[in-house]
């Protein structure tokens, strides 16, 4: 996600988030008999949301309930459309490649995430290798997950990934750079016994 979408996103999450404590507290507040404004929908603790006259005011037109429904539904949809676009992590569909002849290639992103991960796992000491590309497909930026060996250095384990399946991968690809995070993590084993 962007900086820009990041920011707008927090943004309207902070003014709803500020927009519902409001009326939660308002509402809260007159049900503890606080007194309300004239214009609030509610006057006292005893008040309901809708009055008789205002939920059977539209009950003759037609038009009324398939309007409703129609647009919480669109509401809903906005609401998880925005969920999802929040919680999915955009992985890198594909990096572009310079050919050196000024037309340039695609790589699939998922075939150099496969690669870097079956290059990093032939790295000694490491059990098990994930690769995953973020970035811009002109600027891509791998987060690779090692699991190592109890008996292995990480910093050797970080080293030889660098120098090898990093730099291979950015090599093959004909990339400036190629940023990586890489997270080292440790396979689970029994303590071993010494005499």
């Amino acid at each position: 996600m962007s900086a820009v979408l990041r920011t707008v996103n927090r943004v309207l999450v902070g003014l709803a988030g500020l927009i519902l404590l409001a009326v939660g507290g308002a509402v809260l507040a007159v049900g503890f008999d606080a007194p309300a404004p004239s214009w609030w929908v509610h006057q006292g603790p005893h008040d309901v949301l809708l009055s008789t006259a205002e939920r059977t005011r539209w009950r003759e037109a037609g038009w009324w309930w398939p309007v409703v429904i129609a647009a919480l539904a669109v509401l809903l949809l906005l609401a998880l459309w925005w969920l999802v676009a929040v919680v999915r992590r955009r992985r890198l569909t594909e990096v572009l490649v310079d050919t050196g002849d000024g037309e340039g290639a695609t790589l699939r992103g998922r075939a150099l995430e496969t690669v870097l991960a079956q290059e990093a796992d032939r790295v000694d000491g490491v059990e098990w290798a994930g690769a995953r590309l973020t970035g811009r497909r002109d600027a891509p930026a791998a987060r690779v997950r090692l699991v190592l060996a109890p008996h292995v250095d990480p910093g050797t384990a970080l080293h030889d990934l660098t120098a090898q399946a990093l730099t291979h991968a950015r090599e093959s690809a004909h990339l400036a750079s190629l940023p990586a995070e890489v997270h080292l993590q440790g396979v689970k084993h029994r303590a071993e016994r010494v005499s």
